[in-house]
């Protein structure tokens, strides 16, 4: 049971699955590919060799794009397959409220550490307010580290100056959740936001 008395002074917060929808994830992929009529096995196995140099903004989207679908002629437009991606992003209302909420309460400050390539993310910043309630945006796409590598944690250490001791991260993923938990900093397995209530109220943020 996390100590009632520890003075929490950060928030880590992921992105996709937390406050959002996962934007691009193996569920929209199929989606596309019925809709754009592509292989689905074929485009998931060419996303799996080439999203890591996107997410960690070493190639941009229409780069990714361009080695995913667009190597050979297609009866649509990378427009349209751009435009389909972004839609699939959509909020968790309840959960950017309590975070707020407790946000400027305890006057804490805020890390995303989310992995994410920059055009969906800077769209999903800016389409659902989120710099409203996060600091600062330790992204992958910013850091050129990608979760569960260790450096992007110490990336949002450094730039929010907190011991882990004074920080909670929070993941829906428990595999990065425990890369967090080897570096000392706080968790909490985001599984819906009633849950995780209680245990930012085990933390003594209520």
């Amino acid at each position: 049971m996390p100590a009632k008395e520890l003075t929490i002074k950060a928030l880590f917060l992921d992105i996709g699955g937390v406050f959002l929808t996962n934007g691009w994830d193996t569920q929209a992929r199929k989606e596309a590919a019925n809709k754009f009529s592509l292989d689905f096995e074929e485009l998931n196995g060419r996303h799996r060799i080439i999203f890591d140099a996107y997410e960690s903004g070493k190639t941009s989207l229409d780069e990714y794009l361009d080695l995913l679908v667009f190597y050979e002629q297609r009866p649509f437009s990378k427009q349209a397959l751009k435009d389909f991606m972004m839609e699939k992003s959509q909020a968790y209302p309840d959960m950017i409220t309590l975070v707020s909420t407790l946000k400027h309460k305890y006057r804490l400050r805020t890390i995303a550490v989310n992995n994410e390539g920059r055009e969906l993310n800077e769209y999903r910043i800016k389409q659902f307010g989120l710099k409203d309630f996060i600091d600062v945006f330790a992204s992958s796409c910013f850091v050129h580290a990608r979760k569960p590598d260790k450096d992007i944690y110490q990336f949002a250490l450094d730039l929010a100056q907190v011991d882990p001791a004074e920080t909670i991260y929070v993941d829906d993923r428990p595999v990065f959740i425990q890369a967090a938990e080897r570096l000392g900093i706080k968790t909490i397995h985001h599984t819906d936001t009633a849950n995780t209530e209680i245990a930012f109220a085990q933390y003594g943020l209520k």
